[in-house]
């Protein structure tokens, strides 16, 4: 079957991102006398940013506010997204080469549009997406699947017609049950379920290469 749409996540799965966010869980909770507990970024890693505060005060009963965590969070990530960031292995040839056959190509990302929009800049991709969707603006995380109804809702394309480009099992699981193809990228942060990923996925990738040297999904 050939697909007419394509819903990307960013972090983990354009972008070789997963990493700032480790860091910055370590530098967070470092400062706090705390170790990152194994199941935390399994947690935390479908949910937006307020939902994830959310579960961090909770979880290790700190004072700080929502608000607080979010702005310490944000302000140790903004510089890494604006000069450190970069592609996943052939995203970027890739993106190229479905913007060469006029595939609409949305983003649905839990990601702040500063961090996102700094390694748009980076990177050169301003423009590049016909549609963005973001967690903040459909009001909940990942583990549910509006964010990609509404990427393929504003591409006017039907969900049986939208691959959709993940690297989390929360993120596959929803679009999944919302009848989407879905094809997931491994990343560092998600290899502890690879098994889990590869058997539910409709296709399992290390490398965007992968793509370019089978039968075109497009």
């Amino acid at each position: 079957m050939k697909f007419k749409g394509a819903i990307f996540d960013l972090d983990g799965t354009v972008f070789e991102s997963m990493y700032v966010w480790r860091q910055i869980d370590i530098d967070f909770l470092n400062k706090r006398g705390l170790d990152v507990p194994e199941d935390y970024l399994d947690k935390i890693v479908s949910l937006n940013f307020d939902e994830a505060a959310q579960f961090t005060i909770e979880r290790f009963g700190f004072s700080e506010t929502k608000e607080e965590i979010i702005k310490e969070w944000f302000d140790m990530a903004i510089y890494a997204y604006g000069h450190d960031v970069g592609y996943k292995p052939h995203a970027k040839e890739y993106l190229d080469y479905l913007k060469q056959k006029n595939i609409p190509m949305a983003v649905a990302t839990s990601s702040d549009e500063a961090l996102y929009l700094a390694t748009f800049e980076h990177l050169g991709l301003n423009g590049y997406f016909d549609k963005i969707v973001t967690a903040k603006e459909v009001g909940c995380g990942k583990n549910q699947p509006d964010i990609y109804i509404e990427a393929a809702k504003r591409l006017n394309i039907d969900i049986s017609d939208c691959v959709v480009f993940e690297d989390i099992y929360m993120g596959m699981k929803s679009a999944n049950e919302a009848g989407f193809f879905t094809v997931i990228m491994e990343d560092e942060s998600s290899k502890r379920q690879r098994e889990q990923l590869k058997a539910e996925a409709g296709i399992y990738i290390t490398d965007f290469s992968q793509l370019l040297e089978k039968e075109s999904l497009f």
